[in-house]
């Protein structure tokens, strides 16, 4: 692979994307008819009868909005070896996700999906660092991708299948050597065979440590619960770095030449700022590539701070493991437009329930300023599925919706007054500018009994009870305001005040830290907007009381 290869891919990807943004309801046409050609002739194709199809609205009256579990059956038979269930081709990797109910998903992946689908999109994400950002990208030793590990250890389906996260695709499994992307022949991609069976959180110390001796100037993480991570990750591992730094073992056994004169400079550079920060490492960082809208936003700015006062942030894509959604090609800084040419996209208000039958929207449908469910189709198997995303229109380029990442559309829990997501996000941004206060990160809950939502913060600085209190009583008021659900509730009093806890300021990163260390892969260790595990809210808070709107505490 060269730089000037890559360049190319990259830009050619998204000059595609650009030339069709004009004629959105065309290119979604033209993917509509590339899946039928592709698989018609499908168990599920001959049972929807496809063949017959030959728009959207022909699509909407055979095939029913489903979910991923809903699909299971069928991806169950086609993973026990029957071929063309739901694609004509064999699945060779499925992608894999926590799924709404727990259950692990199990997203097929097809050749051509991954060559018409995937690869354009996974291309066109970098092209925002290929042009604004080439210096950050020179050299794969210049790149810590903390998100892709392609060389980590896989899981496999019950029929062998690989079962694996999106980021952990070996291109070159599909013939696509150069789609390596950034970072992913540092030296540190490739862990040496010793360290197979490290956990995430070691494997993730053993990259760092091997980084800590070169200039790096990009950090990928995508998920920004890894960037976030990474500060306090350091504060942890500096030490054992510079041991290891300074007798040239990694992981404990020996790895390349000592190097006392960096162990040293980190030391000096500790003991003047009481600690090690990536900005402290790597002074020449100039770009952290991840997502930062949602809850991220509330926590982001000041994570960002320990990368350097300079460094650029460039949102990450917006895609699920069932497929792509949008992608930011220009300096807006949230949002990007839908990936036109690799999916059909079918979108329901978010305030509405998702149903088998519910009446959709199309792309050109849309309004700005609103926020829909996302369902998609497209060639690798998934046909009017319902994904657990919301987006919110930000504007149009050229003809097509510029959308940006709003929130899962997972309730707080299963009641009457419902509060979503971008609900509670809203209201919480709202609230805490009207108190002046500042978090690190948050999560809600419905409390027992099924009367009050429960709002955790981890608290930027110390909060008084007094603060904590007006933070509450500000916070019902925005809630009453942004969720038709929680207004109707408090309304006819089937709900109380919201309540709001303050947690120990690293809650949310020891949280994070414990689900690494069992076993969970760091860049699906995602913020939970809403905690449905009391053993999860009991860790987080520390059993800390509650102050209630309107209560002195």
């Amino acid at each position: 692979m060269t730089d000037i290869d890559y360049t190319d891919r990259v830009r050619a990807a998204k000059q595609r994307l650009l030339n069709r943004l004009a004629e959105p309801m065309l290119a979604q046409h033209e993917v509509l008819q590339e899946v039928l050609t592709a698989n018609s002739a499908t168990e599920f194709g001959t049972e929807h009868d496809l063949a017959a199809v030959h728009s959207v609205d022909d699509l909407r009256r055979r095939v029913p909005i489903r979910t991923h579990e809903e699909y299971m059956p069928w991806i169950e038979r086609a993973i026990a070896g029957e071929p063309k269930i739901l694609t004509a081709e064999d699945p060779v990797v499925y992608f894999s996700s926590s799924g709404t109910t727990g259950r692990e998903k199990h997203i097929p992946v097809t050749r051509t999906y991954m060559r018409d689908c995937f690869l354009p999109f996974y291309y066109a994400c970098f092209a925002r660092v290929v042009e604004h950002h080439p210096e950050a990208i020179a050299k794969q030793s210049g790149v810590l991708n903390l998100w892709q590990d392609p060389h980590s250890p896989i899981a496999r389906t019950s029929g062998g299948q690989p079962h694996i996260g999106p980021s952990q695709v070996d291109f070159g499994k599909f013939g696509d050597q150069i789609a390596v992307g950034p970072g992913n022949a540092a030296p540190w991609s490739r862990l040496p065979d010793a360290f197979t069976d490290a956990d995430h959180w070691e494997r993730t110390y053993l990259k760092v440590r091997l980084a800590a001796e070169y200039d790096i100037r990009c950090v990928v993480t995508v998920n920004p619960a890894i960037a976030a991570a990474l500060p306090y990750q350091l504060e942890q591992w500096w030490p054992r770095m510079v041991e290891e730094i300074a007798a040239g073992t990694l992981g404990g056994l020996p790895h390349k030449s000592p190097n006392p004169e960096r162990a040293r400079e980190i030391e000096r550079l500790a003991a003047y700022f009481g600690t090690i920060r990536p900005e402290h490492l790597w002074p020449a960082i100039d770009l952290l590539v991840t997502w930062n809208t949602a809850l991220s936003s509330f926590y982001l700015p000041q994570a960002r701070a320990a990368y350097g006062a300079d460094v650029s942030v460039l949102p990450g894509p917006v895609a699920s493991c069932e497929g792509p959604v949008a992608v930011q090609l220009d300096r807006h800084p949230t949002a990007g437009p839908l990936y036109v040419t690799g999916c059909l996209y079918e979108f329901i208000p978010a305030e509405e329930e998702i149903k088998p039958g519910s009446a959709t929207l199309l792309a050109d449908e849309l309004q700005a300023g609103r926020e829909y469910h996302v369902v998609l189709t497209h060639v690798g198997g998934l046909y009017r599925c319902a994904v657990t995303d919301i987006v919110r229109v930000v504007d149009f380029v050229a003809g097509t919706p510029r959308v940006e990442y709003a929130g899962r559309s997972l309730p707080a829990a299963d009641v009457k007054d419902t509060l979503l997501e971008p609900q509670l996000l809203r209201a919480l941004s709202g609230a805490l500018g009207d108190v002046g206060l500042q978090v690190r990160n948050a999560t809600c809950r419905m409390a027992p009994g099924g009367r009050r939502y429960e709002v955790a913060i981890a608290p930027t600085g110390v909060f008084t009870a007094d603060e904590l209190e007006t933070l509450g009583v500000a916070l019902d008021a925005r809630l009453r305001a942004q969720s038709p659900g929680y207004a109707r509730g408090r309304a006819a009093d089937r709900l109380d005040p919201v309540s709001v806890v303050a947690t120990h300021p690293h809650a949310f990163l020891r949280e994070w830290e414990r689900r690494v260390r069992r076993g969970e892969r760091p860049p699906r260790v995602k913020d939970r907007v809403f905690t449905t595990d009391p053993q999860v809210w009991e860790r987080i808070t520390g059993g800390q009381p509650v102050a209630m709107a309107g209560e002195r505490r």
